[in-house]
């Protein structure tokens, strides 16, 4: 029998292409309304990035303080180094180590055995000499005796007097006493040592004011004057200062430095500073009230100083004038009104005409955790104790 042959051809074939005008037109509208929708969500993504959120701080008029900076060596207002004017032994040491002492007080005793004998030998003599000298002048007035004898017994007598008040001076100066009241340093002698004169015995310091000398630049010459006020400084008190004033200042300006020597006295009754400490010190020139901002609000482009206040909803860009700065602060010579806010934080991420969003005004809902915060701070603030204008 002969083979017959049957179709095979697939029975979708026809489907398929009768449904490909429909896939297409599909494709091509999801891509159109893909399309149409697209630049929406890219403007309102780029507006939500606009939205700069910041901090704002008003301009404040408060005063502003300019001091120059120096540093300065402590001295005792009184110092000397106690020594013995004649060469003996130690009879006697009266002071102890760093003991106060008041001025007059008897330090050491040098034996006087000596002089002490010289003085009463002195003392007879004169005695016997006086009444030789009397008897001589009562036979002057009954012509008994010649004037030239009373004369040479006037001189005698003169001299004995000297030759005593001599004896009793280096007696006197073999009790060492202190000159004026303060505190003695450590003893460098011993009892019944033989010291030389010269020799160093103590030290005596009078702490009750301590003396600054500093240099200043001869531009402050006009700037700086007696009585003005200073504060003192020293690393092993920390940021405590010690208040003092100006006493004096040279007459002559160093020509190779050209700077002005000026000495300052701080009262020191509490004798914290000691001779020989590092003081930095900070005169004050003046006090007055300025306008005045945190740097960080300050944008600097080229020789234009910028800072951003907010209209509206947005930021607007101010040209100001500053001054004089202080760390973290700085003047606002013109461009700026007093209460003025202007942003202080998030500034670096803002252009001119910006969106943004105050901080203190999103943050309604943690306000009153945050005034309690404030309260608290200020609390610890007011509990904290302050010496001489600084916290300890």
């Amino acid at each position: 029998m002969p083979n017959k042959s049957v179709p095979t051809a697939p029975a979708s074939t026809p489907s398929f292409t009768s449904r490909l005008p429909l896939f297409v037109i599909v494709v091509i509208l999801v891509a159109l309304i893909a399309y149409l929708q697209w630049p929406e969500a890219t403007k309102e993504k780029s507006t939500f990035k606009r939205v700069v959120a910041v901090k704002m701080v008003p301009v404040l008029l408060t005063e502003f303080i300019e001091s120059v900076e120096a540093v300065g060596t402590a001295r005792a207002n009184e110092q000397v180094v106690i020594t013995s004017k004649y060469s003996d032994l130690v009879d006697e040491i009266y002071f102890d180590d760093g003991q106060r002492v008041k001025k007059g007080a008897v330090l050491v005793k040098l034996n006087n055995q000596e002089e002490l004998a010289k003085v009463s030998e002195l003392a007879a003599n004169l005695s016997e000499s006086k009444a030789h000298l009397k008897r001589l002048t009562e036979l002057l007035s009954s012509r008994a005796t010649s004037k030239s004898l009373v004369e040479q017994q006037e001189a005698k007598t003169k001299a004995i007097e000297a030759q005593l008040m001599s004896a009793r001076t280096k007696l006197n100066d073999l009790t060492i006493r202190a000159p004026f009241s303060g505190v003695l340093g450590f003893r460098e002698a011993s009892k019944g040592a033989y010291i030389d004169a010269g020799d160093v015995i103590t030290s005596l310091d009078d702490l009750s004011v301590i003396k600054v000398d500093f240099y200043l630049p001869e531009r402050l010459l006009t700037d700086i004057h007696v009585g003005q006020q200073v504060s003192a400084v020293n690393t092993a008190y920390g940021d405590k200062e010690f208040i003092g004033k100006i006493t004096a200042i040279d007459s002559r300006i160093d020509s190779s430095t050209r700077s002005i020597k000026a000495r300052a006295t701080i009262s020191n009754k509490a004798l914290k500073l000691h001779p020989g400490m590092l003081l930095n010190i900070s005169v004050l020139l003046q006090v007055e009230n300025i306008l005045q901002l945190p740097e960080s609000s300050i944008i600097p482009i080229e020789d234009t100083h910028y800072v951003f206040v907010e209209s509206e909803g947005k930021a607007i860009r101010k040209a100001i004038k500053i001054g004089r700065r202080h760390p973290g602060v700085v003047e606002v010579l013109s461009g700026l009104d007093e209460g003025e806010h202007v942003v202080v934080e998030g500034a670096l991420k803002l252009r001119d005409g910006s969106a943004v969003s105050i901080i203190d005004q999103i943050a309604e809902v943690g306000a009153e955790e945050v005034e309690k915060q404030t309260k608290s701070a200020n609390e610890k603030t007011k509990k904290t104790p302050v010496v001489n204008g600084s916290k300890t």
